[in-house]
């Protein structure tokens, strides 16, 4: 069976302000959370960053099936940013603090440009609206030159629509209506997600530590990462990170991967249980771990054994294992 390449998009997302802001919750559990839909995208399309929706709807607000902004990073996401240098932790309540305590002139500024956005998605309504109306007349002009021109204008004169039609194509008092002026537009009310712009962004000076990961997890996810794959957070199938060879949009993934330490004592009753999880779910179950320098030294060179190269730290190197149960 011949692979094809995969398909590039053309439009690639613009890029925020790097370094970007990533805003911690004051909380024993640290939760990191992104609020901008185009560091969202951009993430992405660019950096294989999934992270999890965790905003609710405000149409749907008790369903969790369909969830949108802000966007939740993986601590380990959110650290292997960090030391990329895209991003930077700050405090999300002292940030929002500290920018509700800006100038008054730029306060007003902030509620002006919400007030012209909602201007502009106002007329942008109300000239759709006009659009679709000249539209309607434009057809009912056409079918007056017809033998059944009289027949049309009394359905059009007497029922006030036409049959099958909505009443509200036929209104010809709302174009009127908004050829008048602008000044009766009614701004459409705006919720950015984001308080920047115009308030100043968070500072760097601000930034807080390094986000915490667990030393093995971390190194598995920045391997595989780095291979080009996307990891996503791996409960529903009783792992830590569910492993997609792309987008997972367009993809399903192969892997169930699982850290452990190098030298961790591992129960063979969960190799062979994650075998066939695995198995039991079209993915192979993976596991891998740093392997420090002083044992890979001392491992025979001219072994058959298959080891990735990889690792950040100079002196290790992550190898990782894929078991797959053969019987099922």
């Amino acid at each position: 069976m011949e692979m094809r390449p995969r398909k590039k998009l053309k439009e690639k997302p613009p890029a925020p302000d790097l370094p970007f802001p990533i805003f911690q919750i004051p909380q024993k559990d640290r939760r990191y959370l992104l609020y901008d839909i185009t560091t969202v995208t951009w993430l992405r399309r660019t950096h294989n960053i999934l992270g999890v929706l965790i905003g609710s709807l405000p149409q749907s607000p008790q369903q969790n099936i369909f969830l949108g902004l802000p966007l939740e990073l993986q601590a380990e996401e959110a650290r292997l940013l960090v030391e990329r240098g895209l991003a930077f932790v700050v405090d999300d309540l002292k940030s929002h603090e500290n920018a509700l305590r800006s100038p008054p002139t730029q306060l007003s500024k902030y509620k002006a440009d919400l007030r012209k956005e909602g201007f502009a998605t106002a007329k942008a309504v109300e000239k759709q609206k006009y659009q679709k109306s000249q539209e309607v007349l434009q057809r009912l002009s056409l079918r007056q030159s017809t033998p059944d021109a009289d027949k049309a204008a009394g359905n059009v004169s007497i029922n006030g629509r036409e049959d099958g039609q909505d009443e509200s194509l036929f209104d010809v008092s709302r174009p009127r209506n908004s050829r008048q002026g602008s000044t009766s537009l009614v701004p459409y009310s705006s919720t950015p997600t984001t308080s920047y712009p115009p308030l100043a962004p968070p500072s760097t000076n601000s930034s807080l530590p390094l986000p915490e990961a667990n030393p093995s997890s971390y190194a598995l996810f920045t391997h595989l990462h780095s291979l080009g794959y996307f990891l996503s957070p791996g409960l529903r199938f009783g792992c830590q990170f569910s492993v997609y060879p792309g987008d997972p949009l367009r993809y399903h993934s192969h892997f169930l991967a699982v850290s452990a330490e190098w030298d961790e004592e591992i129960d063979l009753l969960d190799i062979v249980g994650g075998g066939r999880l695995g198995t039991g779910v079209k993915k192979g179950w993976l596991i891998g771990g740093v392997e420090t320098k002083s044992e890979s030294q001392g491992r025979d060179e001219s072994s058959t054994q298959q080891t990735v190269s990889g690792g950040s730290d100079e002196g290790t190197k992550p190898r990782v294992f894929c078991i797959e149960w053969g019987g099922m």
